[in-house]
């Protein structure tokens, strides 16, 4: 390959992580990885088993069942948040009221570490709003933007229509007179 060559120099690495910030720019992703880490612990901590020295202390309590239930649905919530972001309102109330719902059901919320969690978790991906796509600036046809087009006489011909960007175009602001009249007021120039 030639010094002068573009194809192939970036490392593969660098290419990835691009594409990834461009896929999590486009989603509530912190969202969604807040309420899958709120979900974890809400459904562990009632089927773990610690052990101190030759003691066991089990958390398991009568509602299990209940606790495993919210947590699954609560990672089931943020890949949602992840791979369906229009439905993120819908999916961030319903992380909040299983976030509530865990204080009871599932040890105070997985010791108050999920619900937190996904109680985060649940409000940003409520107040999250996809960003506007970058406008590209509008092509109008040189007369009809108010301006000449240039002077056309029986010997010039044109080939086709001129076009020119509207952003290109600078704008002249307006110019006040600085001047202090007697009432203490300013007055257009003109």
């Amino acid at each position: 390959m030639s010094p002068e060559s573009t194809g192939q120099n970036e490392h593969y690495l660098r290419v990835f992580w691009r594409g990834f910030r461009t896929w999590r720019g486009n989603r509530p992703f912190w969202a969604g990885l807040f309420t899958m880490v709120g979900g974890l612990p809400i459904a562990y901590f009632p089927y773990a088993n610690m052990h101190l020295g030759n003691v066991t202390l089990a958390m398991s309590t009568t509602a299990g069942a209940g606790s495993l239930i919210i947590g699954i649905l609560l990672i089931t919530l943020g890949l949602t948040m992840w791979f369906h972001h229009i439905v993120r309102v819908f999916a961030g109330v319903a992380a909040i009221l299983l976030a509530l719902i865990s204080i009871p059901v599932a040890n105070i919320g997985g010791f108050l570490i999920g619900f937190l969690f996904a109680l985060l978790g649940g409000a940003l991906s409520v107040s999250w709003a996809p960003g506007e796509p970058a406008s590209e600036p509008e092509l109008v046809p040189v007369g009809a933007a108010g301006e000449k087009s240039g002077e056309s006489g029986p010997g010039t011909q044109k080939s086709g229509p001129e076009f020119h960007s509207t952003a290109a175009v600078p704008q002249q602001p307006e110019q006040y007179d600085t001047t202090v009249e007697v009432d203490g007021g300013r007055h257009r120039a003109g």
